[in-house]
């Protein structure tokens, strides 16, 4: 039985280390600056999780999000797995985690993942979603291995958290008499606040989509479609080191208001708004940024609407700063009867802030809809981004913008850099008599 347990793990000076990484390049390593340490960017992860495993209640933790095993472990097999459920990752207090992964991936983990025991990486397998019955007894199995792993540190009859899991292998792990709760709480705790190689991992991929920005300014114009703008955002993306573009929002004219979510094929026409939410994963380190531009001209009405909505995130991102409350950012968001619906709920999605990291879900999560009521500190460290909508009074478009802010201890530091302070207005402009400027008179 010896076989299944886990070995002895400790944090090692690297956990304490918080020398700043003094340039933002990550493309190759130098000797010559500090760049990003990523021995240490897994070493402090981990660490992070198990302080909160040790000064939480659960004996141990069950992880099945990708996100958080690539956070504990430092391993990513693409994003094909992402929705399989097949990896399963424990952690148990003291002791390095245990990753069962596709037989394959285990086998290449043993040869190259040097930075945890050989023992953690072993083959496993599950259902992949009910494709194979549970009569075949996988999820038993499965359970077995773990109930094994707890028994031999005593830990069977302490709780077992899991971030999210399958109905049927949570009955079987129950069948093995251990008593599942949520953990979810626990990883979110590790992964809100950033250590220096996370914050220079989430600048580094806003600074991607920065210049993706500039490529779709100088592109769009009357004629050309959203699915269009979409394949440039993924080749510049792609071209520049993306490791996946999770998802490009592309949306223009009446499409704007109320905002879809999804791109269409529809071409841009003269004086159409049109805004775009750029989400890719670099080195693992997510983005969500919104710009809003026009095509050709703007109107009055346009123009108001972005102001407005330009003046709402300058208001939310100055009561940024630790110590600070949800409450008093999110007073600075419109209300759900100022953007025409009827209440935070109907309106939630498009006024609001969140943590930005391995995913684009973590806290804080900040909102009109709570967080007045419920109230979170805002701490040094946290990454998340702040997003505002506006539509004009017709109805017939909206401004949508989105700024990343590093909380840094006089303030919040806005890593979103593609200009965004006024609407600007791409292709060919048509000018009147009274906008044509003072230059061209």
């Amino acid at each position: 039985m010896s076989t299944v347990k886990a070995q002895p793990w400790q944090p090692s000076e690297a956990a304490r280390d918080t020398t700043p990484v003094a340039s933002p390049g990550t493309f190759m390593s130098t000797d010559w600056e500090n760049r990003v340490n990523f021995p240490r960017l897994r070493e402090q992860r981990l660490a992070r999780a198990m302080a909160e495993l040790e000064n939480g209640d659960l004996g141990a933790v069950l992880l099945y999000d990708m996100n958080n095993i690539r956070y504990v472990t430092g391993t990513h097999i693409g994003n094909w797995a992402r929705d399989k459920l097949f990896r399963a990752c424990l952690l148990v207090r003291g002791h390095a985690p245990i990753l069962w992964d596709i037989g394959s991936a285990a086998r290449l983990h043993q040869q190259y993942l040097t930075w945890l025991p050989e023992e953690s990486w072993r083959a496993g397998l599950s259902t992949w979603r009910g494709a194979i019955d549970t009569e075949v007894g996988v999820e038993a199995g499965n359970a077995r291995k773990i109930a094994d792993v707890l028994r031999e540190h005593g830990l069977a009859g302490e709780p077992l958290g899991i971030d999210v899991v399958e109905i049927p292998q949570l009955r079987a792990l129950e069948a093995e008499g251990l008593h599942v709760v949520d953990a979810q709480g626990l990883m979110m705790r590790a992964r809100q606040i950033k250590t220096a190689d996370e914050i220079a991992l989430l600048d580094q991929a806003a600074g991607l989509v920065d210049a993706a920005y500039e490529k779709l300014y100088q592109f769009l114009q009357v004629g050309v479609k959203e699915n269009e703008t979409v394949a440039l955002v993924n080749k510049t993306l792609y071209d520049l080191g993306s490791e996946e573009v999770e998802a490009v929002n592309a949306i223009s004219g009446g499409r704007c208001s109320p905002h879809p979510h999804v791109f269409s094929d529809r071409m841009i026409r003269p004086g159409d708004t049109a805004y775009f939410d750029i989400v890719h994963s670099f080195q693992g380190y997510r983005t969500c940024y919104y710009r809003t531009l026009n095509v050709g001209s703007a109107t009055t009405a346009q123009r108001d609407a972005y102001r407005r909505a330009r003046e709402a995130i300058d208001g939310a991102i100055a009561q940024v700063r630790p110590g600070a409350s949800s409450a008093d950012v999110v007073a600075s968001f419109p209300s759900a009867q100022d953007i025409g619906f009827s209440s935070e709920e109907e309106a939630f999605g498009l006024q609001y802030a969140h943590g930005v990291g391995l995913s684009v879900w973590e806290k804080p999560l900040m909102s009109r809809y709570h967080s007045f009521e419920h109230p979170i500190e805002i701490k040094e460290g946290m990454v998340f981004a702040l997003e505002t909508y506006w539509p004009t009074p017709d109805g017939s478009s909206a401004a949508r913008i989105e700024e990343e802010v590093v909380v840094e201890k006089d303030g919040a530091r806005v890593i979103t850099r593609f200009p965004a302070e006024e609407l600007l207005v791409t292709g060919v402009r048509y000018w009147n008599g009274i906008d044509l400027p003072a230059s061209a008179r």
